[in-house]
């Protein structure tokens, strides 16, 4: 399968994952149409699960999803995100080392900003995505302030007390996507309940105009 552009506007935040629930939960994700996956580094042996979340999207012909890792502090992560096979690279700050190291190894970068001095500042190292967090304190109106001052070529992701219900309001302020943590999948949630999740997320957005 190969994703497009809009598939990718919503991201799986799977914190707390552990490698035997790759198989299971990130193909439940993916059959429900997901395209971008992230797994946080502080997850139990991060790198193993996505690995093996690569090579699951390469089994099911996935040639352009998003797959990778949150969490990302250093620029020798990022190294070890691209040996397991990740082109995804989600970090909670702006860190000048991680967004130039993984624009040189050709991965998506999505920093993670607050302010229009940070948003500006991960623009101004190369990052293209930025993620606004934790989104539910700038609320809508603060990201529509905020996104007048920037690039019409940046994409924003709304992540942090986030829901379905809240994808028009912030696509209406300028949000491009959003990223999805345990309003989609908590340490211990059944594959049926995650399925479930996804699916209604992914109708959600669907009938969200970018």
């Amino acid at each position: 399968m190969t994703a497009t552009d809009s598939d990718k506007r919503l991201v799986a935040i799977l914190r707390g994952i552990t490698p035997e629930e790759v198989v299971p939960l990130v193909g439940g994700l993916m059959d429900c149409g997901f395209a971008a996956i992230e797994i946080p580094l502080n997850s139990p042996t991060p790198f193993e699960s996505i690995a093996r979340a690569v090579s699951l999207s390469a089994e099911d012909g996935g040639t352009d999803r998003l797959i990778g890792a949150g969490t990302v502090l250093t620029a020798d992560d990022v190294d070890r995100v691209r040996d397991c096979g990740g082109n995804l690279i989600v970090s909670p700050n702006v860190d000048r080392g991680v967004i130039s190291r993984a624009i040189a190894l050709g991965m998506r970068v999505m920093p993670g900003v607050m302010t229009p001095t940070e948003a500006l500042v991960a623009i101004d190292s190369g990052a293209r995505d930025l993620k606004f967090f934790p989104a539910s304190l700038l609320s809508p109106d603060g990201i529509r302030a905020i996104r007048a001052v920037l690039p019409d070529d940046v994409r924003i992701y709304a992540v942090g007390g986030v829901g379905a219900e809240d994808f028009a309001a912030y696509a209406a302020a300028g949000v491009y996507g959003f990223g999805l943590g345990s309003s989609l999948f908590r340490p211990g949630d059944s594959e049926d309940k995650v399925r479930a999740a996804a699916a209604a997320c992914m109708d959600a957005i669907r009938r969200t105009a970018p």
